[in-house]
Protein backbone atom coordinates (compact mmCIF):
# COMPACT_ATOMS: atom_id res chain seq x y z
CA UNK A 1 0.00 0.00 0.00
CA UNK A 2 1.26 3.46 -0.87
CA UNK A 3 0.67 6.25 1.67
CA UNK A 4 2.21 9.45 3.05
CA UNK A 5 3.09 9.73 6.74
CA UNK A 6 3.30 13.28 8.05
CA UNK A 7 4.05 15.27 11.18
CA UNK A 8 4.12 18.89 12.30
CA UNK A 9 6.02 20.56 15.12
CA UNK A 10 4.43 23.71 16.51
CA UNK A 11 4.79 26.61 18.94
CA UNK A 12 1.95 25.25 21.07
CA UNK A 13 -1.16 23.09 21.10
CA UNK A 14 -3.86 25.53 19.92
CA UNK A 15 -4.24 25.52 16.14
CA UNK A 16 -6.20 28.79 16.03
CA UNK A 17 -3.40 30.78 17.70
CA UNK A 18 -0.16 28.75 17.59
CA UNK A 19 2.07 28.16 14.55
CA UNK A 20 3.79 25.37 12.64
CA UNK A 21 7.60 25.46 12.95
CA UNK A 22 8.42 22.21 11.15
CA UNK A 23 6.58 20.13 8.58
CA UNK A 24 7.53 16.75 7.15
CA UNK A 25 5.94 14.13 4.91
CA UNK A 26 7.37 10.77 3.81
CA UNK A 27 5.93 8.60 1.07
CA UNK A 28 5.95 4.88 1.82
CA UNK A 29 5.50 1.95 -0.53
CA UNK A 30 5.26 -1.56 0.91
CA UNK A 31 6.60 -0.28 4.22
CA UNK A 32 9.70 1.41 2.80
CA UNK A 33 10.30 5.15 2.56
CA UNK A 34 10.47 6.23 -1.09
CA UNK A 35 10.85 10.00 -0.95
CA UNK A 36 10.28 12.85 1.48
CA UNK A 37 9.45 16.50 2.01
CA UNK A 38 10.77 18.24 5.13
CA UNK A 39 11.35 21.84 6.14
CA UNK A 40 11.67 24.11 9.13
CA UNK A 41 9.15 26.96 9.06
CA UNK A 42 9.65 30.49 10.36
CA UNK A 43 6.46 31.30 12.33
CA UNK A 44 7.14 35.04 12.46
CA UNK A 45 7.00 34.97 16.26
CA UNK A 46 9.44 33.77 18.94
CA UNK A 47 9.10 30.08 19.74
CA UNK A 48 8.04 29.60 23.39
CA UNK A 49 10.60 28.08 25.73
CA UNK A 50 8.32 25.13 26.55
CA UNK A 51 7.84 24.22 22.88
CA UNK A 52 11.57 24.59 22.21
CA UNK A 53 12.33 22.31 25.15
CA UNK A 54 10.10 19.60 23.66
CA UNK A 55 11.17 19.70 20.02
CA UNK A 56 14.65 21.20 20.31
CA UNK A 57 13.84 23.86 17.70
CA UNK A 58 15.12 27.35 18.52
CA UNK A 59 14.58 30.84 17.13
CA UNK A 60 18.13 30.77 15.79
CA UNK A 61 17.36 27.62 13.77
CA UNK A 62 14.32 29.30 12.23
CA UNK A 63 16.08 32.44 11.01
CA UNK A 64 15.90 32.67 7.23
CA UNK A 65 13.56 29.69 6.91
CA UNK A 66 10.45 29.98 4.71
CA UNK A 67 7.10 31.02 6.13
CA UNK A 68 4.22 28.53 6.10
CA UNK A 69 2.51 30.16 3.09
CA UNK A 70 5.66 29.48 1.05
CA UNK A 71 5.74 25.74 1.79
CA UNK A 72 2.09 24.68 1.84
CA UNK A 73 1.68 24.28 -1.93
CA UNK A 74 4.84 22.17 -2.20
CA UNK A 75 3.62 20.05 0.70
CA UNK A 76 0.17 19.59 -0.86
CA UNK A 77 1.66 18.76 -4.25
CA UNK A 78 3.89 16.16 -2.59
CA UNK A 79 0.97 14.49 -0.80
CA UNK A 80 -1.34 14.74 -3.84
CA UNK A 81 -4.11 12.12 -3.61
CA UNK A 82 -2.27 9.50 -1.54
CA UNK A 83 -3.78 8.34 1.76
CA UNK A 84 -2.27 10.29 4.67
CA UNK A 85 -1.22 8.99 8.08
CA UNK A 86 -0.35 10.80 11.31
CA UNK A 87 -0.16 9.91 14.98
CA UNK A 88 -2.93 11.64 16.91
CA UNK A 89 -3.91 12.87 13.46
CA UNK A 90 -6.47 15.45 14.57
CA UNK A 91 -3.62 17.62 15.92
CA UNK A 92 -1.76 17.76 12.60
CA UNK A 93 -5.04 18.02 10.68
CA UNK A 94 -6.23 21.05 12.64
CA UNK A 95 -2.94 22.93 12.29
CA UNK A 96 -2.68 22.21 8.57
CA UNK A 97 -6.35 23.03 7.95
CA UNK A 98 -5.98 26.38 9.72
CA UNK A 99 -2.87 27.24 7.73
CA UNK A 100 -4.39 26.21 4.40
CA UNK A 101 -7.57 28.18 5.01
CA UNK A 102 -5.64 31.23 6.20
CA UNK A 103 -3.34 31.23 3.16
CA UNK A 104 -5.86 30.02 0.56
CA UNK A 105 -3.88 26.89 -0.27
CA UNK A 106 -5.27 23.86 -2.06
CA UNK A 107 -5.05 20.90 0.35
CA UNK A 108 -4.01 17.28 -0.20
CA UNK A 109 -6.94 15.23 -1.46
CA UNK A 110 -6.30 11.88 0.22
CA UNK A 111 -8.03 10.67 3.39
CA UNK A 112 -6.08 10.93 6.65
CA UNK A 113 -5.85 8.06 9.15
CA UNK A 114 -4.75 8.08 12.77
CA UNK A 115 -2.21 5.49 13.96
CA UNK A 116 -3.18 6.32 17.56
CA UNK A 117 -6.82 5.31 17.05
CA UNK A 118 -5.94 2.35 14.85
CA UNK A 119 -3.31 0.94 17.22
CA UNK A 120 -5.80 0.98 20.12
CA UNK A 121 -7.99 -1.40 18.10
CA UNK A 122 -5.20 -3.59 16.74
CA UNK A 123 -2.99 -3.79 19.87
CA UNK A 124 -5.40 -3.67 22.84
CA UNK A 125 -3.99 -3.73 26.35
CA UNK A 126 -0.89 -1.55 26.00
CA UNK A 127 -0.16 0.84 28.88
CA UNK A 128 -0.59 3.79 26.50
CA UNK A 129 -0.52 4.50 22.79
CA UNK A 130 2.14 7.18 22.52
CA UNK A 131 4.27 6.92 19.39
CA UNK A 132 7.31 6.13 21.54
CA UNK A 133 5.44 3.26 23.23
CA UNK A 134 4.36 1.77 19.91
CA UNK A 135 7.85 2.09 18.48
CA UNK A 136 9.28 0.22 21.46
CA UNK A 137 6.54 -2.43 21.34
CA UNK A 138 7.06 -3.02 17.61
CA UNK A 139 10.87 -2.86 17.92
CA UNK A 140 11.25 -0.04 15.40
CA UNK A 141 14.72 1.56 15.63
CA UNK A 142 14.20 5.26 16.41
CA UNK A 143 16.81 7.40 18.14
CA UNK A 144 14.70 10.40 19.15
CA UNK A 145 11.24 11.96 18.88
CA UNK A 146 9.59 15.36 18.45
CA UNK A 147 11.25 16.27 15.19
CA UNK A 148 8.89 16.17 12.25
CA UNK A 149 10.80 13.96 9.82
CA UNK A 150 11.80 11.39 12.44
CA UNK A 151 8.25 11.22 13.84
CA UNK A 152 6.75 10.95 10.36
CA UNK A 153 9.10 8.04 9.56
CA UNK A 154 8.23 6.29 12.83
CA UNK A 155 4.52 6.82 12.21
CA UNK A 156 4.85 5.37 8.71
CA UNK A 157 6.58 2.26 10.01
CA UNK A 158 3.94 1.82 12.72
CA UNK A 159 1.16 2.15 10.13
CA UNK A 160 2.77 -0.44 7.88
CA UNK A 161 3.01 -2.94 10.74
CA UNK A 162 -0.59 -2.21 11.72
CA UNK A 163 -1.65 -3.00 8.16
CA UNK A 164 0.30 -6.26 8.27
CA UNK A 165 -1.42 -7.30 11.51
CA UNK A 166 -4.85 -6.40 10.12
CA UNK A 167 -4.18 -8.35 6.92
CA UNK A 168 -3.30 -11.47 8.93
CA UNK A 169 -6.69 -11.43 10.61
CA UNK A 170 -8.72 -10.83 7.46
CA UNK A 171 -10.57 -13.40 5.41
CA UNK A 172 -9.16 -14.12 1.94
CA UNK A 173 -12.32 -12.66 0.41
CA UNK A 174 -11.86 -9.36 2.25
CA UNK A 175 -9.94 -6.40 0.84
CA UNK A 176 -8.11 -3.87 3.00
CA UNK A 177 -8.90 -0.36 1.81
CA UNK A 178 -9.68 3.07 3.27
CA UNK A 179 -13.29 2.11 4.01
CA UNK A 180 -12.16 -1.00 5.91
CA UNK A 181 -9.69 1.03 7.99
CA UNK A 182 -12.46 3.44 8.95
CA UNK A 183 -14.63 0.50 9.99
CA UNK A 184 -11.87 -0.89 12.21
CA UNK A 185 -11.32 2.39 14.07
CA UNK A 186 -15.02 3.19 14.19
CA UNK A 187 -14.22 6.68 13.02
CA UNK A 188 -14.59 8.35 9.65
CA UNK A 189 -11.28 9.28 8.03
CA UNK A 190 -10.29 12.94 8.05
CA UNK A 191 -10.37 14.89 4.79
CA UNK A 192 -9.19 18.42 4.17
CA UNK A 193 -12.01 20.63 2.91
CA UNK A 194 -11.67 22.00 -0.63
CA UNK A 195 -11.01 25.68 -1.16
CA UNK A 196 -14.19 27.73 -1.13
CA UNK A 197 -14.97 29.79 -4.22
CA UNK A 198 -14.36 33.10 -2.43
CA UNK A 199 -10.85 31.98 -1.48
CA UNK A 200 -9.55 31.91 -5.05
CA UNK A 201 -7.67 35.05 -6.05
CA UNK A 202 -9.26 37.04 -8.85
CA UNK A 203 -5.80 37.96 -10.06
CA UNK A 204 -4.22 34.49 -10.47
Amino acid sequence: MKFVALDVETTGTLSYMDHIVELAAIRFLDGKAQDSFSTLVNPGVPIPEEASRINGITDEMLKGKPSINNVLKTFSDFCATDPLVAHNAIFDFQFLSQAMERHYCVAPKGPMFDTYALSKKVFPGLSNYKLSTLVEYLKIPVSHFHRAEQDAWACGRVFHLLLNRINIGMQKSEHLDCHKLSQITGKKELRFPPLKAHQFSLFD
